[in-house]
């Protein structure tokens, strides 16, 4: 199992629960990126620190361990390296041959290697994520969510207007629509914040 160090200056360590199984994380970017995995794949298996890659450079030893493995559910496999932007700028001299070993070892090993930074991992996907995650598995009233979809799949229709059409209150309709986009029953554009006015369809 992974060691997770003391928390300390950008360390924010812990665990988090996945449909899929348990995954530490050792940075405040690392929770954010397993966050955004989980939603954007429920079935997806995330494994962190996966393996330890041995390799030289300039005829020394040297090893490499990358963050996580991810397994989607559709059987891709990506090797991932969380790093802050300034952190990768300020140590690329070194870890670019380490990269350059674990995108070959990725290939012969059937997976694609690649590096995550906030500028891919944080935004209004991730905020969205984190909205939503937890309303997946929150129950749901089946007559108003059969009525939500019927309404969105005969029109085009916005959040609010859905929310409004419901025959019951505004909170109770809200709760309803949100837990239908959390479990993906209506559809909105994650990449953008979700108002009344996010445009709604059906999958």
């Amino acid at each position: 199992m992974r060691r997770i160090p003391l928390s300390h200056r950008s360390h924010v360590t812990g665990f988090q629960s996945l449909p899929t199984g348990l995954t530490e994380h050792e940075s405040a970017l690392e929770r954010d990126f397993v966050t955004l995995t989980s939603f954007t794949d429920a079935g997806a298996i995330v494994t962190a620190q996966p393996v330890t890659i041995r390799f030289r450079d300039e005829g020394r030893p040297r090893r490499y361990t990358p963050d996580f493995r991810v397994i989607w559910s559709d059987g891709r496999t990506d090797i991932v390296e969380i790093k802050y932007r300034a952190d990768l700028r300020a140590g690329w001299r070194r870890l670019r041959p380490a990269f350059a070993t674990a995108r070959v070892w990725a290939r012969s090993n059937g997976a694609q290697f690649r590096i995550a930074t906030e500028r891919g991992i944080r935004g209004p996907h991730l905020e969205a994520a984190k909205r939503l995650l937890p309303l997946r598995s929150a129950p749901v009233d089946a007559v108003l969510a059969e009525q939500a979809i019927a309404y969105a799949r005969t029109r085009s229709a916005s959040v609010g207007q859905v929310v409004h059409v419901l025959p019951a209150s505004r909170e109770a309709s809200l709760a309803v629509v949100w837990r239908l986009i959390a479990r993906g029953a209506l559809v909105v554009d994650l990449t953008k914040p979700i108002t009344a006015e996010t445009q709604v369809t059906v999958p």
